[in-house]
């Protein structure tokens, strides 16, 4: 580093299934890092889409990769964990990707807050193809705020890099959770030590329809509202639930209205325009 002192040796995993269209954009964001120390591992969960010739074409610059059947995301991340010797790791979804620098400014957080068990950055926010939609800088907090996520605290897993004795220590990833793994760990680590943040931008976060938690927004919910209670958040969990409760049933008012207001135009179009045109050409009224 600029002061003598060797850089951090940093690992990163990235768990794969069919993810092809993005995939090398993400290997591409970490070996292009001109890093000194690092290593990257790809568990994939034996995608059929093409991911494998990919992962092929860059075997030499590869720490390990694999493609088989594994248990899901936290699995794949677990199995990536247990490979690695970095002091510093993190894992980056095949659908996201890290910006040029990251690695460095991982590095000089953790030169400076040494004492600290994870190390977050700023993320832009983009769509599927790339383009910018937001910058999103964290929100960190204590264990309540992690376990109120999205709501009092937040910031984006790819831009967060942790201590790996750390993740050891806490258990690594819960593999019965399949959305919400990350805050999660968040909260265990947080339980054990401090989190250090900048506002500098270190990763892109793909965020599109089709995307695990986009799709399975309620699902997402519902593991949070367990996490915080498992975490010893209960006051947390029953505040989650309350919410969560409303939002369900502000849905259901909005839906209600909805098929009212169909009700009204179709019952409208069928008076006003179906049954006088019926009239006019000798056919019955239309029911």
């Amino acid at each position: 580093m600029p002061d003598g002192s060797p850089w951090p040796a940093i690992s990163l995993v990235t768990p794969s299934f069919n993810q092809a269209p993005f995939i090398e954009e993400t290997l591409r964001s970490v070996l292009l890092q001109g890093y000194p120390r690092l290593e990257l591992v790809v568990i994939d969960g034996g995608s059929q889409d093409g991911t494998v010739e990919i992962l092929r074409k860059y075997e030499p610059w590869l720490t390990y990769w694999v493609s088989e059947p594994d248990g899901g995301q936290a699995h794949a991340i677990n199995k990536g964990l247990a490979r690695m010797t970095g002091d510093y790791v993190g894992w980056l979804n095949s659908d996201d990707y890290l910006l040029p620098g990251a690695l460095r400014t991982w590095a000089e957080l953790i030169r400076a807050q040494p004492q600290a068990v994870l190390w977050v950055g700023a993320t832009q926010l983009i769509d599927r193809d790339g383009d910018l939609l937001e910058l999103h800088r964290p929100r960190l907090g204590d264990l309540r705020a992690l376990a109120m996520w999205n709501f009092e605290a937040e910031f984006y897993q790819p831009e967060c890099l942790f201590s790996r004795p750390a993740c050891e220590q806490v258990g690594g990833l819960d593999e019965r959770l399949h959305f919400a793994l990350d805050p999660d760990l968040w909260m265990r680590l947080r339980g054990i030590g401090e989190f250090a943040a900048c506002d500098v931008p270190v990763a892109c976060a793909r965020i599109y329809p089709e995307a695990k938690s986009q799709r399975d927004a309620a699902v997402l919910q519902m593991e949070l509202i367990a996490m915080a209670f498992q975490r010893g958040q209960p006051e947390a969990a029953r505040e989650r639930l309350i919410r969560f409760g409303q939002a369900m049933t502000d849905a259901y008012r909005t839906q209600r209205k909805a098929r009212r207001l169909r009700n009204r135009l179709r019952t409208f179009f069928v008076q006003r325009i179906v049954e006088p045109a019926g009239r006019l050409m000798g056919k019955p009224p239309r029911r």
